[in-house]
């Protein structure tokens, strides 16, 4: 039985889609048939992946997602063409984005800082969800330790100019997810930009400093 079956029949004897399911439920159908899989060679999993994401359905990308990040251990740089064309093509809401970029595509930019000047290109893509990945994808290594190659307060310059919120949001995780490793570096970098940075960007970004600290910088705006 080709995979994506395996899958939709898992999913059937669950209810979906006609019954709602938790992501913790996918993901266990998802443990549960990758390690069916006859070949777990990178180029097999990862097509058999991009079946799943052509459906556009959201247990399918979960499912996509999850084993892409299960063939970890085989990246190589040529692996970032075919990530940035999923980002490009099935990337269509924050969801996605998060779920994709804080793992299996936050894993590849983790083993390869060198690749980040091409995720800076996403800062001018037309899809703010695309947008909102160039900062998602540096949570990862940002946690990880994995990130000196890496320039998030220059992906968060790039994006200041975005009136979308999601697109705030996601620079504002970064930056309080960075706020716990490197935290005045932040500091430094929000006095810096209090006045041009949006208030929604700000307050995520402030979110895990101490109390004083975070009283001194609202009260700079």
């Amino acid at each position: 039985m080709k995979p994506i079956s395996l899958v939709r029949q898992q999913f059937d004897s669950l209810g979906y889609p006609n019954h709602p399911v938790t992501t913790s439920q996918i993901r266990r159908v998802s443990a549960q048939v990758f390690r069916q899989l006859e070949s777990k060679d990178i180029e097999s999993v990862l097509e058999q992946c991009e079946i799943l994401l052509a459906t556009q359905d959201w247990a399918c990308g979960v499912v996509a997602y999850d084993w892409a990040f299960r063939v970890r251990k085989q990246y190589t740089e040529a692996t970032f063409e075919v990530f940035e064309r999923w980002l490009f093509t099935y990337i269509k809401g924050w969801g996605d984005c998060d779920d994709f970029c804080t793992h299996a595509f936050g894993e590849l930019l983790a083993q390869n800082n060198a690749l980040f000047p091409r995720v800076l290109q996403w800062v001018e893509h037309p899809n703010f969800a695309v947008q909102r990945s160039a900062a998602v994808i540096l949570i990862y290594p940002i946690n990880k330790g994995r990130d000196s190659g890496l320039k998030p307060l220059l992906v968060a310059d790039k994006l200041m100019g975005s009136d979308h919120h999601l697109v705030q949001k996601g620079y504002g995780w970064m930056l309080k997810v960075l706020s716990r490793h490197q935290p005045q570096m932040v500091i430094d970098y929000l006095r810096l930009k209090h006045k041009q940075m949006p208030r929604t960007a700000f307050r995520y970004a402030i979110e895990k400093l101490d109390k004083t600290t975070k009283s001194q910088l609202m009260s700079l705006n």
